[in-house]
């Protein structure tokens, strides 16, 4: 496995740097070997995602010039298709030859991806996530009421009081400089799914230095593997106390459905849904929410209209979600059988990566606005929830958490501004989340606030 790891790796080429390996030959037969290398091998230059992510818009770019569906090597040496344009991608969200269930992935099978691969969390999981079919309705079943839009709105409340409180403490420190990330961003959405999934508050601290375990791609496989180990223990005591102490909260009606109908349920599935439903219920709404406040601070222009009433701030949610969707790269989805997806030949065994980010700005569909925001009502449409049968879950409580998070901030700081003297913030660096580590910005001083947690 190391000899091919490194094969691979010298014959590939890196997406920031816009080049392949394989270019450069100065003679006609290198350039025709190249061209039969490539009709034999899909995998010969093929293009290397960056780990960190530094461009992740130009390397989106490069990729959809590269084609439809273009030959990738991700962090780790592991190889995939990336879908890069709009219509590609949901071709391929919903294609019948292609499917979730790792069994299919021929690399997996033969050993070509590292034990240590930092999202194998991802992709093991005993979840809906990684389900098809019969199993997959199962999962989702159990939890789906707990996600309709009405449950959904009569969370709104709740949110605007956590959005409350979180601005309250910010308020403490204005006028001046704040990371709004971590400030507010982050505990917003992860204090509400706390709440859902039946997360005592004491926790919560521990929580913060743990959940990036599951997204981030470090070189540290020691390190990243010692995190999820804490992370399935501290959910383990978050099952085992709600076994003890049942409230309401989707921890203990899962559990009920596992005591009460162990048939319906087995225990790796209990731990891997309550884990799949905090962190998918709040990683990505921390982005939606980073990348949103980023956008219109960097847009001025483009908040007037939400502020008079024009446009509703759910317009402002769903352009964040096209033009800097928090979603970079997901993994994965598997072909069953020889397929053809925009005159792109695909083998039995391959592997697919959806590129969320990519397609917001495909050209192809979007036209002369692809690469601008521009918050509109109607909004444009876009994939960065997904399509078909494995359509987010949570997508109408990540779209009223970070609703509800913007008019709030800019109600109580309509004169917000981005803190420049920091410089640019550094990406997440991860393939997985598009967004920054952190979103500096100034406070001025607060104004009134009531009620924009019970607007509609």
């Amino acid at each position: 496995m190391d000899q091919r790891t490194d094969e691979r790796t010298d014959e590939g080429v890196r997406a920031d740097e816009g080049v392949r390996a394989d270019e450069g030959v100065g003679t006609d037969d290198g350039a025709r070997a190249d061209d039969g290398a490539r009709a034999t091998d899909p995998w010969h230059g093929r293009v290397v995602i960056d780990p960190c992510m530094r461009d992740v818009h130009g390397q989106n770019e490069r990729l959809r010039a590269a084609g439809p569906l273009v030959p990738v090597e991700l962090p780790g040496h592991v190889r995939a298709w990336a879908a890069t344009r709009h219509d590609t991608l949901e071709t391929v969200l919903a294609h019948p030859a292609l499917s979730k269930e790792l069994r299919y992935w021929a690399d997996w099978a033969g050993g070509a991806v590292p034990a240590d691969w930092p999202l194998n969390n991802i992709i093991t999981a005993e979840s809906m996530i990684t389900k098809e079919g019969g199993e997959h309705r199962r999962l989702r079943r159990m939890v789906s009421r707990a996600f309709t839009p009405r449950h959904i709105e009569e969370l709104r409340p709740r949110v605007g009081e956590v959005a409350a409180e979180l601005l309250d403490g910010l308020a403490g420190d204005a006028p001046g400089p704040v990371d709004l990330r971590l400030r507010y961003a982050y505990p917003l959405p992860r204090n509400v799914i706390c709440e859902l999934v039946g997360m005592p508050r004491a926790w919560h601290a521990e929580l913060n230095k743990l959940t990036d375990a599951l997204i981030r791609i470090t070189d540290d496989a020691d390190y990243a593997a010692s995190r999820m180990r804490t992370l399935r223990e501290l959910f383990a005591e978050v099952i085992e106390l709600r076994r003890r102490e049942p409230a309401d909260d989707l921890t203990s009606a899962l559990i009920a459905v596992r005591d009460d109908e162990g048939g319906r349920l087995s225990e790796a599935e209990l731990h891997d849904m309550v884990m799949t439903l905090f962190v998918a219920g709040h990683e990505t709404t921390i982005n939606l929410i980073t990348n949103a406040v980023r956008a219109l601070l960097a847009h001025p222009g483009e908040l007037a209209p939400l502020r008079d009433g024009t446009v509703p701030w759910s317009a402002a949610v769903e352009e964040t979600l096209r033009w800097d969707s928090p979603v970079a790269y997901f993994p994965m989805r598997y072909v069953t059988r020889d397929a053809e997806i925009d005159g792109v030949r695909l083998r039995a065994g391959d592997a697919v990566v959806a590129c969320y980010a990519a397609a917001g700005r495909d050209p192809g569909h979007y036209g002369e606005r692809a690469t601008r925001f521009q918050v509109c009502d109607p909004p444009a449409a876009h994939l960065s929830f997904g399509h078909g049968e494995h359509f987010c879950l949570g997508a109408a409580l990540a779209r009223l958490e970070a609703e509800v998070a913007l008019e709030a901030l800019f109600e109580a700081f309509p004169d917000l501004a981005p803190d420049t003297s920091r410089g640019d913030p550094e990406p997440l660096g991860t393939p997985l989340s598009n967004s920054i580590r952190s979103l500096p910005v100034l406070l001025p001083e607060p104004r009134g606030r009531a009620g924009a947690g019970d607007r509609r």
